[in-house]
């Protein structure tokens, strides 16, 4: 019972309640079904069959609906066509069915309100009596009347179940034997909510915290993630709208150190991880549509574009199937419901080498390395689309199996931070220098005396500081741009597999990291400053073209590695 959580209702033909876990049953009820039900007019030349030896054959006691105001108010539904209610724990029961509902009209289920003592929601299956048509009775005054309420459903849809949503009053759920549907206005209007869901028999649906669940027969039960966007839509006409996200957890993805089965065999899928962003556009729009993430400090941490271009990964950048991969996707700016689903992470670091590790999940494995985790706390979204801007408040919480302290994942956070931050700034140099020496190269041919010696001088210079990445069997990383930011790299990984502070012989590592890569940042800023201004300067005299270390190269970084089995 909603109202008295220590109270077990079942049905037969009359009404058992315990409270004790079922050691005893009292029946609270007399028989509750129709006396003399007849036999279905369709059955035709089959009611024939039936044994006038054993009886009359009685209905049963189909759905019952504890009141969520009262627990002295139940509200049962029969599968021979009846609705009855009590309103003093079972003492006197009141008859409400409606005048209309035929015999054998089987009261699939019944729903008090949550909201109003003296409103309820039945749904009606009439398949014994060879009717398809959808039926929904809403009552208003605890039965006295009923409204049949299923307009917009198919009429070869019968229902098995509806639902009021216990957040939203008038916001309703309905399962069919196609689908599932919901109203926005109490059951006068209704709209298809099946998105991928399969056509098949939905026997009941249940809404726990913000979540949809279903159940089907013979097709599993299905859960639809986050329901907050019907909860806040409005039940006019599209709008540009950001819904208010509900609350966020930080919880690691799956770590299951193996390769997932292959993608034909069946299996269940995950919640999104992270916080579900939902916004709608009331029309195409063919301006950027931006999501903005602020931190309590107003500070940027991450920023989603309709025009970001999406690196898509290439074959020869994989050495798993792509089965495996979460292909990325960009925001839409296409009229209608949007969801993004922001990981809660910083934009991943820069980095030579990238990979999809072994404890993959069918078709929603990320690319390492991953951005650092934000901290548990509020954070602003903003909208910007159609010409207008939106914001509204997000709560991230910590995993609560996780006892780590705040300032422990402060720690955690900043020393991540700092390793991201000369990540990128290694890259970028790095980037710079391999352009510096594919320049080089291209007009080696063409120069001679000073220029020529000049080009020879800066490529020696920038080749030293270039280097080449450690790890992975290769040889420990040297002071050099591609040394230290493998080993950067490989310090970061390590540090995003737990939330956990840093240990002392990881804190150790850092800092020799940044102390060794201090120097080289300050070589590789001293050669563009001295050494590629005179070199550019003699090119410039011979009349060859000067080398610029914004220009795009057009070398590939590595290779792309999973984690090997």
């Amino acid at each position: 019972a909603h109202a008295d959580p220590h109270t077990l209702y079942l049905g037969s033909n009359v009404l058992f309640k315990t409270m004790d876990g079922g050691h005893s049953w009292d029946i609270i009820s007399p028989d509750l079904t129709r006396e003399d039900p007849g036999v279905p007019s369709k059955l035709g030349q089959f009611a024939e069959y039936s044994d006038p030896a054993k009886g009359k054959h009685r209905g049963v006691i189909y759905s019952i609906g504890p009141s969520f105001k009262d627990a002295n108010t139940i509200w049962i539904g029969t599968d021979d066509g009846q609705i009855q209610i009590t309103h003093d724990g079972g003492k006197s029961w009141q008859n409400i069915t409606p005048p209309d509902l035929a015999p054998w009209s089987k009261v699939a289920q019944i729903e008090a309100s949550h909201f109003d003592e003296n409103t309820a929601y039945a749904a009606i299956n009439r398949l014994r009596n060879d009717d398809l048509h959808a039926v929904i009775l809403r009552t208003h005054d605890g039965g006295k009347s009923w409204q049949r309420d299923s307009n917009g459903i198919p009429d070869d849809q019968p229902v098995n179940a509806v639902r009021e949503d216990p957040v939203r009053k008038g916001l309703l759920y309905a399962a069919t034997e196609l689908g599932v549907w919901y109203s926005l206005d109490d059951g006068d209007h209704w709209q298809s909510l099946q998105l991928n869901l399969p056509s098949t028999s939905v026997r009941d649906i249940v809404v726990h915290d913000n979540d949809l669940i279903a159940g089907t027969h013979g097709r599993s039960f299905w859960i639809l993630d986050d329901i907050t966007p019907l909860r806040q839509m409005e039940s006019g006409g599209a709008t540009t709208k950001l819904y208010q996200p509900e609350t966020a957890y930080r919880i690691r993805r799956d770590n299951y150190t193996d390769t997932p089965p292959p993608p034909e065999m069946p299996a269940g899928q995950n919640p999104p991880e992270g916080a579900i962003l939902n916004y709608s556009l009331a029309s195409n729009t063919s301006s950027p549509v931006v999501i903005e993430i602020s931190d309590a400090q107003g500070k940027r941490v991450r920023r989603f574009s309709s025009t970001d271009k999406l690196s898509i990964p290439t074959p020869k950048e994989l050495n798993v199937p792509y089965y495996w991969i979460r292909m990325p996707h960009g925001l839409s700016g296409e009229a209608g419901m949007h969801r993004l689903v922001w990981d809660l992470r910083y934009p991943a670091p820069e980095s030579l080498r990238h990979g999809y590790p072994i404890a993959a999940i069918v078709h929603n494995t990320p690319r390492y390395p991953l951005g650092q985790f934000v901290l548990p706390g509020y954070y602003t979204v903003k909208l910007t689309a159609d010409g207008q801007t939106q914001s509204a408040k997000l709560t991230v919480k910590m995993d609560p199996r996780i006892k780590t302290t705040p300032a422990r994942l402060q720690e955690l956070f900043e020393a991540q931070s700092k390793l991201a931050s000369a990540m990128d700034a290694d890259f970028e140099a790095l980037s710079q220098v391999r352009s510096l020496r594919e320049q080089i190269r291209k007009l080696q041919p063409k120069a001679q005396g000073e220029a020529a010696q000049s080009l020879s001088s800066l490529d020696n210079a920038v080749s030293a500081l270039e280097g080449a990445p450690g790890g992975s069997g290769r040889a420990t990383a040297t002071d050099s741009l591609g040394g230290l930011s493998g080993g950067l790299a490989q310090v970061y990984s390590v540090l995003d597999m737990s939330d956990a502070a840093p240990t002392s012989p990881q804190q150790q590592a850092i800092a020799d990291l940044l102390e060794r890569n201090e120097p080289i940042m300050r070589r590789w800023n001293g050669i563009r400053a001295n050494d590629l201004a005179e070199t550019n300067a003699k090119l410039k005299a011979a009349g060859l073209p000067v080398l610029d270390i914004n220009r795009v190269s057009t070398a590939t970084e590595e290779e792309s590695e999973g984690d090997k089995p």
